[in-house]
């Protein structure tokens, strides 16, 4: 139950803690942040400057704040599962090169 709530809260923490953090703490962490900033920013009156609040930009805020929350729910939940490599399937898109992979500034230095 605290894993739910701290990804809910404070998704990149949640991530770092319980997740995989060198892969999803990052993109998570900015969603998040980008959130914020558009919840505050709509308080102000938003990229237009309206009278108020804008809308738009506080529940664009939200959408993001909540894709940072289900993005952490599922990193934290393929820790569960107990697969420690690509814990996320989004996380599973970013990996890790393997130690038998070419690296091609060899070919520079051999050629130089």
């Amino acid at each position: 139950m605290k894993r739910k709530i701290l990804a809910v809260l404070v998704p990149p923490f949640a991530v770092c803690r319980y997740g995989c953090a060198g892969y999803c703490a990052a993109p998570i962490g900015l969603f998040w942040l980008a959130g914020i900033g558009s919840l505050i920013y709509g308080f102000y009156g938003g990229p237009l400057g309206v009278e108020g609040i804008s809308w738009t930009t506080l529940i664009l805020g939200v959408v993001m704040w909540i894709i940072a929350a289900v993005w952490a729910e599922d990193t934290i939940k393929g820790v569960d599962e107990g697969d420690l490599q690509a814990t996320s399937n989004l996380c599973r898109v970013v990996k890790k090169p393997a130690i038998d992979e070419h690296d091609p500034f060899e070919d520079i230095k051999k050629a130089g």
